[in-house]
């Protein structure tokens, strides 16, 4: 008897098999929001917006209304998006890249706005489309194309925490987690509640999802796995930082 697999009714089928190289965690991540979606039912209100960078492949993995933006411009197009039409479902999805580094300064003010909006960022510790060079969450001694010998803090300076950053200026009503595709159902519980939070107007959600590169980080299926499991969890600890507190949309 075949077994085939479930795949989300939100998806574009006419798009996969989707185009991230084997062994990426974009796949696993999309798939947990397009659950999420189907579950919750929003997906004739949802708008997707995807960044530059690897990110970008994402640009119709669904059918729903969805925008390919400037590399770290997600995140105020989507806000604008939002309020346009405060009924609108709006994800913003990215790499640490776009969100930590050019796409900064607009992470910090709608967060600090408590935006009404969700942001999905994928953290891989490299920049991946472009060859692998040194990310915002390229980790203390992690070697890429642009750290041969391992990232120095001493010159180069500390990861990016995102999540612990967004916990401390964000507002009562945010909700921020930090997930990994190596524990998909709780990374898409982590999604649901960021939607969920944003469909009761409570305020900005946030979730980093830690993800695989095998392909920059060079590795095999069992190194890959032991990297995202035993190394990048010590500098990035899972789990949920902030959820909302004594406010209701």
């Amino acid at each position: 008897m075949e077994v085939l697999p479930k795949i989300p009714k939100s998806w574009n089928l006419e798009t996969k098999p989707h185009k991230f190289c084997p062994g990426c965690g974009h796949g696993l991540i999309l798939k947990a929001l397009g659950q999420v979606i189907d579950e919750l039912g929003i997906q004739d209100r949802v708008v997707f917006g995807c960044d530059i960078g690897c990110s970008l492949l994402s640009w119709d993995f669904f059918n729903v209304d969805s925008v390919q933006t400037h590399h770290g411009r997600t995140t105020p197009v989507m806000v604008g998006i939002k309020r346009a039409n405060p009924e609108l479902i709006v994800v913003a999805y990215m790499g640490d890249g776009g969100g930590y580094a050019i796409g900064s300064q607009h992470l910090v003010n709608a967060a600090t706005r408590d935006d009404k909006i969700t942001v999905l960022l994928v953290n891989n510790t490299n920049y991946a489309m472009t060859g692998g060079q040194m990310a915002p969450t390229t980790m203390p001694g992690q070697k890429t194309e642009t750290t041969p010998y391992g990232r120095d803090v001493l010159e180069a300076g500390y990861p990016m925490m995102g999540p612990e950053m967004v916990s401390a200026i964000s507002q009562d009503g945010a909700y921020v987690a930090r997930g990994s595709v190596a524990r998909f159902r709780k990374l898409k519980e982590y999604i649901k509640k960021a939607l969920e939070n944003q469909i009761a107007g409570r305020g900005f959600s946030f979730v980093e999802a830690l993800s695989t590169c095998p392909t920059n980080w060079r590795t095999n299926a069992e190194q890959t796995w032991a990297f995202l499991e035993n190394e990048m969890t010590k500098q990035y600890p899972p789990g949920e930082l902030k959820t909302p507190t004594g406010k209701e949309g």
